[in-house]
């Protein structure tokens, strides 16, 4: 499955769907978000239909980052039952997302 990517509208049933969802606060422009897009990709993929992975572009909505204290992209945010669990700012590996993930399976 590829990486969903959410608006706002996106961004809020899919935390409140109750289960663990991993998203990726990002934009075009941002170099580590580049390098990070692979994981995330890879991430959606080895989790389909256990966790909920995309993506929110910052310079799309920039309401729905503040409303997140997005500061520094990228910016990996986990939520579990609609409410932040964890954040990772910068780019890990994918251990690091990994390990969120399958805490909260």
């Amino acid at each position: 499955m590829a990486t969903l990517h959410f608006n706002k509208e996106g961004f809020d049933k899919a935390i409140s769907a109750g289960g663990i969802t991993m998203v990726d606060f990002w934009a075009s422009w941002c170099g580590p978000c580049k390098m990070l897009a692979p994981v995330i990709d890879d991430l959606a993929g080895r989790y389909e239909g256990k966790a909920v992975i995309g993506k929110v572009n910052v310079d799309d909505e920039q309401a729905l980052a503040g409303e997140y204290g997005v500061m520094s992209i990228p910016t990996v945010i986990f939520f579990k039952g609609g409410r932040e669990i964890d954040r990772k700012v910068g780019v890990m590996p994918a251990d690091a997302y990994t390990a969120i993930l399958d805490a909260n399976l």
